[in-house]
Order: structure tokens, then sequence, then C-alpha cells
């Protein structure tokens, strides 16, 4: 051999030597000896106490999988046992050495051939018994946001590394996960157990027509949670599957809840979509619960009190849009209360505020599932659904104040119908229907309108919560209200063609209905032409007072009334007659004095003239004092009436007068009596 060639052969038995050492060291290499290095790093790294303190271990295999010369290649098999991961510093419960994860065990193999790319690609990762407990405190801060060591000193000129990460599948055996919450008031525990045999995929709540129709990977692991959410107690349980396709965007993971938090249960059956990114959700689920508000903690969608509800439909999500997620709550049926609600909801998770945006309707709406909205249900009812307010005996109108806080949260663009109404035969409405905005804590109902009596009712409402206290407007205009149906149990109204006509302009301040008319101010307008009154009248509507008055001017006669026209002022929630007047064929009534709104007082004195010798044998005035809840009335001690006094007090109210005119409108083609008697009033 030359001594070129010996030299050649020395350099490759000294190569070949160096490989079988290597191959021979990284064999037998106890990797434990890096563990101290590796815990030091990565605690410096994520500002936390990071350790393995198991055991550390790399096996080297051959992937059968693999084809051609690459399936003769090995790949590094890492193991590590007891890994635990502490809390940052400024996020501590008291407990010593408090985790927030612990894992038996960690496998991962790397393909080696990837790092000549610089890809660090696991197409693997199996996790042992991963348990992690989550903490927020009360101050907002948490354990699970990581902040890097020198993050905020890097160069942002600094190009990127030039390496990258790959994270193909997740598969774990078991895990429990711990979860506190200062502000949610949040204590609860999930625990996530394999099934044993794998069940198949299928639509758990819901028709099955709206199954997802591609094909699902089974259900692997089930789980149950227990603790408190909200103060609350919180339970459920679920399936899901049993391998997380973090890298393929096209793939399913079947899910499956029933959880109950208080009073609210939510059911869902379905599948998430691209993993990875929170690509979509395809969802069926199931609301129910004592009161629509309280899903707000569930769900962060912001809804009015009300009865008890239940609702099923369709959820379907981007979670990624480019104006943040949607979500999409579509053709829901339900119930509230004893009141159907059927519609398609779409909430997106918009900047500077969500919202909230669709159509609902009710086939058929009983009125009284309305009144948790203004506070208006009973003592009882409130204490159902968790309202800590309640009515004063005393009291008639609302006192509950609404959550004007909470309106700012988000927006709504919202659009309601109720194709009848039930209201018993006390109030005919007939339908409702009113488009609701909320932008930026200001609530707009324009327009709130009802069908009543033949008739319709015109609103528009703007609550303007985003001021302290709330500043309210309401604009109201009643027209053709048929009295005939209005009272349609009367038999002596069958034979009345008047209409009831009015307007209302009414501003006040205050977080309550009460508040609200106990500061009001503004006018309201009201003719009533061709009625009946009567003693029997009053008694179907349940007024007391109403059918003492009736008794002492008309006896148990039925009395016709040509024309009821009332112009009030209302200043500070006290209300003063301008005009009001009954206008009969017997006699002219007129009511002065006062009510206030903020006390619940009436003041009122009721005086009549006799047209005839029908009158009967009243010779002073009545009056009508007390709340609005315990009215008393009675006849005035004092002189007579003077002949005439009617006449003389109509004369004086020539603008109030006119100012009714413009409310007076035919009915069937028939004159209206208001005209000729407010035009004479005003000519006076």
């Amino acid at each position: 051999m030359t001594r070129t060639g010996k030299v050649i052969s020395w350099i490759v038995g000294i190569i070949v030597i160096l490989l079988i050492a290597i191959v021979i060291f990284i064999a037998t290499f106890d990797w434990n000896r890096l563990k101290p290095t590796i815990n030091q790093k990565v605690s410096t790294e994520l500002n936390r106490t990071f350790a393995i303190r198991g055991n550390l271990g790399v096996d080297w295999s051959r992937q059968k999988d693999e084809a051609g010369w690459r399936a003769w290649v090995p790949w590094p098999h890492i193991h590590a046992e007891n890994i635990v991961l502490g809390n940052p510093s400024d996020v501590q419960t008291g407990e010593k050495d408090a985790q927030i994860v612990k894992l038996a065990r960690v496998d991962a193999s790397i393909a080696p051939l990837a790092l000549l790319h610089k890809e660090v690609l696991i197409p693997r990762i199996w996790l042992k018994q991963p348990d992690a407990s989550l903490l927020r405190l009360d101050n907002g801060k948490n354990n699970w946001t990581f902040n890097l060591a020198n993050s905020d000193t890097k160069d942002p000129a600094q190009p990127p590394s030039a390496w990258s990460f790959t994270l193909n599948d997740i598969v774990f055996d078991r895990g429990q996960i711990d979860y506190k919450d200062a502000k949610l008031k949040a204590d609860f525990r999930a625990v996530i157990d394999p099934l044993g045999k794998p069940l198949p995929f299928t639509e758990v709540v819901g028709d099955k027509k709206d199954a997802p129709k591609t094909k699902t990977p089974p259900y692997v692991f089930g789980w149950k949670v227990d603790g408190k959410y909200n103060g609350e107690s919180l339970s459920g349980s679920g399936k899901i599957g049993g391998m997380l396709a973090l890298k393929d965007p096209d793939a399913l993971f079947p899910l499956q809840a029933d959880v109950r938090s208080g009073n609210t249960r939510v059911a869902v059956a379905g599948t998430l979509q691209d993993a990875m990114n929170l690509g979509g959700l395809d969802l069926r689920l199931k609301f129910s619960g004592q009161t629509l508000s309280d899903l707000y903690g569930l769900t962060g969608v912001l809804l009015p009190q009300t009865p008890p509800y239940s609702t099923d439909g369709h959820l379907s999500a981007t979670l990624h849009g480019k104006d943040g997620a949607i979500y999409r709550y579509q053709n829901f049926n339900g119930e509230i209360g004893d009141s159907d609600i059927h519609g398609s909801l779409t909430y997106q998770a918009s900047k500077p505020r969500p919202k909230l945006t669709g159509d609902v309707v009710s086939k058929q709406l009983r009125f009284a599932d309305l009144a948790p909205l203004i506070g208006a249900d009973s003592n009882k009812d409130k204490a159902k659904r968790g309202e800590t307010t309640r009515q004063p005996s005393d009291k008639v109108l609302p006192v509950e104040k609404f959550d004007t806080k909470s309106w700012r949260v988000m927006d709504a663009d919202v659009k309601f119908s109720a194709k009848r109404i039930e209201h018993g035969k006390s109030l005919p409405l007939s339908d409702l229907s009113t488009h609701l905005k909320l932008t930026d804590g200001e609530i707009l109902l324009d327009p709130l309108r009802f069908g009543v009596a033949g008739g319709n009712l015109n609103s528009t409402i703007r609550l303007e919560g985003d001021k302290s206290p709330m500043q309210a407007r309401a604009d109201i205009h009643a027209r053709h209200l048929k009295l005939k149906q209005l009272l349609p149990s009367v038999q002596s109204m069958e034979r009345s063609l008047g209409d009831l006509n009015g307007d209302a302009t009414l501003t006040g301040t205050g977080n309550s209905v009460a508040a609200l008319l106990g500061t009001s101010n503004g006018d309201m307008k009201i003719l009533i032409n061709d009625g009946v009154i009567s003693r029997g009248l009053m008694e179907l509507a349940g007024l007391n007072v109403g059918n003492y008055v009736v008794s002492k001017l008309f006896g148990d006669d039925e009395v016709a009334i040509n024309c009821a026209a009332a112009n009030v002022n209302v200043k500070n929630g006290l209300v003063t007659p301008r005009l009001f007047v009954f206008d009969t064929e017997n006699a002219v009534i007129n009511i002065t004095g006062n009510t206030n709104m903020a006390t619940e007082r009436l003041d009122l004195s009721i005086n009549p003239e006799s047209k005839g010798v029908r009158i009967l044998t009243l010779r002073s005035p009545l009056y009508v004092r007390g709340t609005y809840k315990n009215p008393d009335a009675g006849v005035k001690p004092g002189p007579l009436i003077a002949r005439g006094a009617a006449a003389v007090a109509l004369g004086a109210v020539v603008a109030p007068a006119a100012a009714l005119l413009a409310l007076i409108s035919p009915s069937d083609n028939e004159e209206n009596q208001c005209g000729p008697i407010l035009q004479q009033m005003k000519e006076k």
C-alpha cells in the first residue's frame, strides 16, 4: 500500500471509530446529567420554575412508516418523567411549590432529517396524566400568560429566527384541570378519562337533519366537571375525541357537553374544525334556565331579564374572522315563560364592542312575560330569577333598577315581532313589533308598535344608559283605538262607534321606571268620542274609585259620553290637567287638581255641571285622594256648585282645547262629536 493509501485508510478508520464512539456515547450517555442545565435554561426563559424531577432519556429506533432509504435513519424518542411548571412570582396561591402544570410522563419523537432544514418536527407527542391548575387573581393577573425573558428588550428590526417548530398531534390518556378565578367567582375541577372502547360520533341534541355531514372520528374520552361558577354550583359531563388533529385544518374534532350552572343548563353536541387555530364550530345547542340574563356570565352575551326559558338551535362559528369571531345561532325555537320564540341571531366579537344582530319572532306572546323587562313582575318571580330588589308593598310603579353599567359591554341591532298577544279581555292587544338598537350604552326602540283594539299604539323610546343617572325620552301616539274593542265584554259598548286618540311626550331621569316617571316632564293629550260609561263598566275594569264616582254622578244608569278630552302637563313628576272634561248626555264634568308620580299620591277634584234633571242629588264636588295603591274617593263638604261653574271653567281653556283639535279624525265617516265641543271651548 502506498503512503497516500495508508493516510486515507487511517483517516477513514478514524472517522469510523469516531462515528462508532459517538453512537456508543449517545446510546450509553446518561441524559439525566443535562437536567440541571435544561431546568435552569427553561426556568430563566419562562420566568417561572421548571423542573424534570424524574428520569430523562433518549431511545433510538427506525420509523417503519418512512419510505425508501429514510426508513433506515433512526429517530430519537425522548421521554421525561415527573415534569412540573410553577406559577409566576406575582401569581401565588399561598401554597408551597404551587404549580400550573404537572405531567407524569412525556414522550415525543423528533424527525432528524427535518433538522437539516432548520425545522424541529414532532409528529406526535404523548402526555401521561397531564394536570393543570389555572389561577386568576382578583387584580386580573393569571398564571397561564407567559412573559418570556427579555421579550421587551428584543430589537424589532432583528430578523426572525430561521428555525421553525411543528407539532402535528397530541395524544393523552387522562387529564385533570383545576380552575380558580376570583373575578368570576369560579372554583371547579374537570377530569378527563378514557372511555375504554371508542364510541361512534352521534348527534346528541337537536334534529338529525342538522347533524354534520362530514365523517367524524369517534368519541374516545369522557369528562366531568364539578365546582362553582359565578358563585353558583357547576356540574356537567360530556365526551370528546381522542386525538387533536392540530395540523390538518380539515380534521373534525367531536365534542359533546351537558353543563348546569345554578339554574342554567347548556347542552351541546357537534364538532370543532381546525383545532390548532380554532377554525370553526358546528354544534347543536340547547339553553334553559330561570332568566336569559344569567347567560351573560357563561357566554358574554348581554340579554334581558325574562321568565324561565328554554331554546334549541344550531350554533356555527368562524373563530378567526377579519373583524373578530362570529357566532351564529340559527333557526332556534324555544319558550320564554308561556310565550314561544323563534329566530336567528349573530354575535360578532368586534371592536370596540361585540355586537348582537338578528330577527326574533313570537307567534303567541303572553304580555305578562314582558314584565321582567321593566321590573314589573311579582316579588315571588323576582326571587326565582335571583333578583334581590323587591317591590315595596305600598308602591305601584316598578322600583327595580336597570343595570345600565352592563349596557356598554356590547352593541345590538335586533328586530322583534309578536304576531298574537295574549293579555286576557282587559287589554285587547293584537300584535307587537319593535326594532331595538343598543349603541355604547344607549337603547333606542324605534318603532315600538302595538296593535290595540283595531287601532295602533306607536312609540319611540330612548334610554341613555351611558349617562348617570340615566336619561330617557318617550314619544307615544295612539290612533283609532275602537272603544267597543277596548272593552269587548261590556255589552253597552257594542253600540259605541267612538275612537280613542292620544299623544304623549315625556322625558325623565333615573335608573328605574319609578324614578323616570317621578322626575318626568312633558305633555299628554287624549280624546275619546261616542263612548258609554256606567257603574258596571267601572266594576269590570276593577276601578273601585271609578265605580264610586260614577255611581255618585249617574247612579246605576249607562250614560253616553259625547266627548272626553284631557290635556295634561307633567313637570317633575307632577301631573296637572290643563283641561280634563267629560261631556256626557246628562252633564259636563270637569276634573282639576294633580297627581304626583314621585310620591304616587292623588289629589283630584271632580266638578259636575248638570245639563238637566237626570243628574242625581249630588250638590258638592267629589274628591279622589290617597295613593295609587290605596286611593280614596268621597264627597267634598262645602257650598253647592254654582250653576254654570263648569261652563266658566271651560271658557278658560282656549289653548288646551285648541291643542286637542289635532287629535280629531273621522271614524267610519261619522262626525266626531269632540270637534264641535272643542271648537266651542276655543271660541269662548
